[in-house]
């Protein structure tokens, strides 16, 4: 797969032109996701993808600042999609069974 060098050491584009951390498959809307969702500063984010190191993760977050605007559109896009693929769930028989009790 190939990607494309951006200005950021630890930042490349993939093929769809996404964000992604060298060397890992997490995208950098992934970690600033989890940011917002659970407040983790990038000393929590490191404990909880050990793999990143504190420069990958500080590249991320300066990628993000940079380009925040098309970010938070590629975020809310994926919001979107979760709502979308929850409202088309169907409960599995074992939910079901329970909802019953």
């Amino acid at each position: 797969m190939a990607s494309i060098s951006t200005d950021y050491k630890y930042i490349n584009l993939n093929e769809q032109g996404t964000a992604m951390i060298t060397g890992s498959t997490l995208k950098v809307i992934d970690l600033v996701m989890a940011k917002m969702a659970y407040g983790w500063t990038p000393e929590e984010i490191q404990i909880n993808h050990r793999h990143l190191t504190m420069s990958q993760i500080h590249s991320a977050f300066a990628y993000y600042w940079e380009h925040k605007e098309q970010l938070d559109q590629e975020i809310q896009q994926e919001v979107e999609y979760v709502k979308k693929l929850r409202s088309q769930a169907v409960d599995s028989p074992f939910v079901t069974r329970l909802k019953d009790v």
